[in-house]
């Protein structure tokens, strides 16, 4: 078993930052892909980012430039830097595990391991 456990959300003005963290324990070596989620109510959950193992990223168009997704494997934990944050990014956030290793896809239902989810909510 995997659990993964994020942190890190909350409010913040448009313009500014805020990064979120997500922790990883249990059967950690079975973890390949991570990645970061988001979901607003009465919308599909959408894939922010994505991470390999060793380090190859993916994202969605509309953070690109402004988020960065990033992993520490000794520490089993996943990093998404959000700057010049804008009101739409507001959702709540999901780090997901899964074992395999295809980072493009981006189906929910790919990914075996889930958090709780972190409100990240942006002011105009």
């Amino acid at each position: 078993q995997v659990q993964l456990v994020e942190s890190g959300g909350g409010l913040v003005q448009a313009g500014g930052s805020l990064r979120l963290s997500c922790a990883a324990s249990g059967d950690t070596v079975c973890i390949s892909t991570m990645g970061w989620y988001r979901q607003v109510p009465g919308k599909e959950r959408e894939l922010v980012a994505g991470i390999t193992s060793g380090g190859s990223t993916n994202y969605t168009d509309s953070v690109k430039g402004r988020f960065t997704i990033s992993r520490d494997n000794a520490k089993n934990t996943m990093y998404l830097q959000m700057n010049s944050l804008k009101p739409e990014d507001s959702a709540v956030y999901y780090c997901a595990g899964k074992i395999s290793q295809d980072l493009y896809d981006h189906h929910p239902r790919s990914y075996s391991y889930w958090g709780q989810g972190t409100q990240v909510t942006v002011s105009s």
